[in-house]
């Protein structure tokens, strides 16, 4: 049995890219996943029964997309970090998530600054990686 420090819930509709992230996480032994869901109203739920200490959460998703999830969430949980992963990144997409009170926006072609961004975010710090022009 793995003893998890920080608790992620890692919210996308793609399980080979759930599973990606899952590998990026279990790679430090102090954050450990405590849950997963396939779209928003999933996380929602899932945020609700485990109240993890982040939620790494995909932009683009069926029923409920990532932005409009993480409104509810924050709603309910103020406090708890969110880092929007998404395929399409763009100013104004990182404008409009940290207007709902999402701390960071990481490109899915950027994973290798997934790391960094999990670290900031814990910290309480903004994380929005360079997005092209």
């Amino acid at each position: 049995m793995q003893i998890m420090g920080v608790r992620i819930l890692i919210v996308d509709d793609s399980a080979l890219f759930r599973q990606g992230v899952c590998g990026v996480i279990k790679a430090n032994l102090d954050w450990g996943v405590c849950g997963e869901a396939a779209d928003g109203l999933e996380g929602i739920q899932k945020n609700r029964e485990l109240v993890p200490h982040l939620i790494i959460m995909d932009l683009a998703m069926p029923r409920m997309n990532g932005i409009e999830a993480a409104i509810q969430i924050l709603k309910e949980f103020p406090d708890v970090p969110i880092l929007l992963l998404t395929l399409y990144i763009s100013h104004q997409l990182v404008e409009d998530a940290r207007n709902v009170g999402i701390r960071a926006t990481l490109s899915k072609t950027a994973m290798h600054d997934l790391p960094d961004a999990i670290h900031a975010v814990l910290r309480g710090k903004d994380f929005n990686a360079a997005i092209p022009c």
